[in-house]
């Protein structure tokens, strides 16, 4: 492996961060708040590296370093860091998938040592144990898609290496507005730089990743820079957060989530015994369409003949008490479900993925402590790719890798309205979005992963989603995995998943929505 640093010259800089999807500029405090952020020359790592992926032996080379994004006067406001893995002597015009995780406030390091990158982490495949303390395992990864496409991993501001400079703030990019014209400008510069216009593009996003994809999509088809895309790959979609947001008064809620709560009743062993699990979600989601939801409209108009019925089939299909279920009122919400299904053994299921439990001191809380998901994983996650950028890329930077930044939480601005213009909040929904890119554009396809055991973006929510919006349904295909919201931790919906990947790139994955 060979490995180098240098200075981007900054007459690069210049010419390529011309402000095309630049965000409105920001204003700082006082003239010494300005002078106190200098904005240094971006660095850019390069090493050389060789792997066999999809079975095919292959060199490439890696690219991980900072892009400077101009503000509206034409100066650097913000840096995105990101890692690019190109193939070396490639032939034709080769694709490049630009990926990015969500939250907002995510790094991109799940995908990229979860699914995507050339190494991955190893974590406990049945969700059966944590990742407890280093050393921690780094596999190679013969399942990435660098024998199908480029790949380019974006941090967005506030997550990872990447920050706001100069004049900038990073909450100046902590929105869809900010968001979305940084990382459009960030693809603008890179497939200049590299001389990819011509090349098929897609971009790959998990979770909110799946939200900032489709308005990405929109604003490059219908900007003032038209950057036409092949395909979008939506990894736990959360297009429209009615369906993803279990809270008092959502009623749309409690419909979607059922089918995902019957499937974590089934995995833990509360609820459709001996039923195949086909059969078993094909019922819940009939139940929850056609009987569920309409008594939730009636709410306490329903007759206690009625109400027992719904009752009972709750009972059927979360495998929780009928004294729950009516304390309930019928309206079981997700965190509730989470500690309660298996609070007779003192755990509480993951909300990334109901397969995992964790054992919390406090058996009579109302809500899980923590996401046994999350914290079975992090420490994993979190030390391999620090180790991995400095070891394997030789990335040397003066401040921390930051996986979930402030802006996962109370920080980001939902606002879709300019400031001083009336806005009435309302869920997030990027799906009008989608589906204004895909009728300009007929070459776009769309795919939707869903995980079975995802309690935060539901499968039936997705269903649902993609159902409505005037979304071409001919080019959507939806797929389902033996996991949760990262279905790749588990190795069998590893391998599945990125059987479908190459599938979806070369035109032949199926669509599974259930008819």
């Amino acid at each position: 492996m060979k490995t180098k640093i240098h200075a981007l010259a900054a007459a690069w800089v210049v010419a390529m961060a011309l402000p095309a999807f630049a965000a409105p500029e920001a204003q700082p405090a006082t003239e010494e708040e300005a002078a106190a952020k200098p904005v240094p020359e971006p660095v850019m790592f390069t090493s050389t590296h060789s792997g066999t992926f999809g079975g095919q032996k292959m060199t490439y080379r890696v690219e991980a370093g900072e892009t400077h994004i101009a503000g509206e006067d034409g100066e650097p406001a913000a840096s995105l860091f990101s890692t690019s893995y190109i193939r070396e002597n490639a032939s034709g015009p080769r694709p490049v998938s630009f990926v990015f995780n969500g939250g907002p406030g995510s790094a991109s390091v799940w995908l990229h040592l979860g699914l995507l990158g050339p190494k991955r982490v190893k974590v406990a495949s049945e969700a059966d144990s944590d990742d407890g303390a280093a050393p921690y395992t780094m596999l190679d990864n013969p399942l990435s898609l660098l024998d199908v496409t480029d790949l380019v991993f974006i941090d967005p501001v506030g997550t990872g290496y990447s920050r706001a400079v100069g004049k900038g703030e990073d909450k100046d990019y902590w929105s869809e507005e900010g968001d979305g014209s940084s990382i459009a400008e960030f693809i603008r510069i890179w497939i200049t730089k590299h001389e990819r216009w011509n090349a098929p593009k897609y971009l790959i996003g998990e979770s909110f990743g799946t939200t900032r994809a489709a308005y990405l999509a929109h604003r490059m088809t219908t900007g003032e820079v038209d950057i036409s895309l092949n395909g979008l790959v939506l990894i736990s979609q959360a297009l429209d957060y009615e369906g993803s947001t279990s809270a008092h008064d959502n009623v749309y809620s409690y419909i979607t989530y059922l089918p995902s709560m019957a499937a974590a009743a089934q995995y833990h062993g509360k609820a459709g015994q001996g039923i195949p699990q086909a059969e078993f979600l094909a019922d819940a989601r009939a139940f929850a369409r056609d009987e569920y939801g309409p008594a939730l409209w009636k709410g306490a108009q329903l007759s206690t003949e009625e109400r027992a019925h719904i009752r009972d089939r709750l009972v059927y299909f979360t495998g929780l008490s009928a004294e729950y279920v009516e304390r309930s009122d019928l309206r079981i919400l997700m965190p509730r479900f989470q500690k309660e299904l298996l609070r007779d053994k003192g755990l509480a299921i993951g909300r990334l993925d109901g397969r995992y439990a964790g054992d919390e001191a406090d058996d009579v809380a109302e809500v899980p402590d923590g996401d046994a998901a999350s914290y079975f994983i992090e420490s994993a996650y979190t030390s391999l790719l620090n180790q991995y950028l400095y070891s394997d890329l030789g990335v040397r930077m003066d401040r921390p890798y930051i996986v979930s930044s402030e802006a996962a939480g109370n920080a980001w601005n939902f606002r879709n309205a300019p400031e001083g213009e009336y806005w009435e909040p309302k869920y997030v929904n990027a799906g009008r979005q989608l589906s204004t890119a895909m009728r300009r554009n007929t070459e776009l396809k769309a795919w939707v992963a869903n995980g079975y055991y995802d309690m935060i973006t539901p499968f039936f929510d997705a269903e649902i989603t993609f159902a409505r919006y005037g979304i071409p349904q001919e080019r959507v295909a939806m797929t389902y995995y033996q996991g949760g919201h990262m279905m790749y931790l588990n190795d069998g919906a590893l391998d599945a998943l990125a059987a479908d990947l190459r599938a979806f790139y070369t035109g032949a994955l199926e669509d599974q929505r259930p008819d």
